[in-house]
């Protein structure tokens, strides 16, 4: 299945599409009606047929900058208590640095991002949802 077919995949399951990232699928979490954010949740085809979703958690280190970042991982991963129940794993957890659009030699803050996946058999999988609900971050959105 090549990623045009696995988003029209996608939207007949009822998902809404954010944007398509090469093989992967960024599904679309709508805050208020019109305005649609990137869920941090990522769908593929899985090498045997059927597919993976991606759950990307993270804190912004700016917020806490007197937190260790062992501490700030493990607040990430209290987040996705349910998830791990629902037989998410664990596969990455690293810093990532987010430049300056204006200079990229100037990094404006920090996210310590961790990385869940789990392999499902349907585009309707109750995965999804809950891949979906799960806060990605501590933080306020308001």
């Amino acid at each position: 299945m090549t990623p045009q077919e696995l988003k029209k995949a996608l939207i007949s399951a009822g998902h809404e599409v954010f944007r398509t990232l090469g093989q992967e699928i960024v599904l679309a979490d709508r805050a208020r009606e019109n305005l649609v954010l990137d869920s941090g949740v990522r769908v593929r085809v899985h090498d045997d047929g059927g597919f993976e979703v991606r759950v990307i958690l993270g804190m912004r280190k700016s917020l806490h900058p007197t937190d260790a970042e062992s501490v700030l991982y493990d607040r990430i991963r209290e987040l996705a208590k349910d998830l791990s129940s629902d037989g998410f794993i664990e596969a990455h957890a690293a810093p990532r640095s987010i430049p300056d659009p204006a200079d990229a030699a100037k990094t404006l803050d920090t996210f310590c991002e961790v990385i869940f996946t789990k392999r499902v058999d349907s585009l309707d999988a109750p995965a999804i949802r809950l891949a979906l609900l799960t806060a990605k971050t501590a933080e306020s959105r308001h």
